[in-house]
């Protein structure tokens, strides 16, 4: 069995990689990289991109003392499947391209298996 301290670098490599996909994705649309039409959408495509930002930005703040951050860890994730569940609820009606599916794994499946390891690794590291 791996050590509560292997297990804790181990998470903290999947929260940094994870992390990579809001960070990028979430800079990308921020600076306007994003097909959109009309001001309205571009504005509120780099408003939600930037939220998207934030919220991969402060996973990795979370990561050196990843043990410790299970309230704001908690927080993100309840965001981030919140956000998956309206895409989901809205799939009908707009249809689910391809290029959907990668995030929406990582918002319904990837960030409420990492809350729950980072739980796991606090148990660990306290016993």
């Amino acid at each position: 069995m791996i050590s509560p301290r292997a297990e804790r670098r181990l998470l903290q490599g999947v929260i940094v990689l994870a992390g990579c996909v809001p960070v990028y994705g979430g800079g990308w649309g921020a600076l306007g990289h994003m097909d959109t039409v009309g001001t309205t959408s571009a504005s509120e495509a780099r408003y939600l991109s930037g939220l998207l930002l934030g919220i991969g930005l402060t996973f990795w703040w979370c990561v050196p003392t990843i043990e410790r951050r299970g309230a704001v860890v908690r927080g993100l994730a309840a965001i981030v499947v919140i956000g998956g569940l309206a895409r989901l609820i809205g799939a009908p009606s707009t249809g689910l391209p391809p290029s959907v599916a990668i995030p929406l794994v990582m918002e319904l499946a990837v960030t409420p298996l990492v809350a729950l390891w980072r739980e796991r690794v606090e148990r660990r590291l306290a016993s």
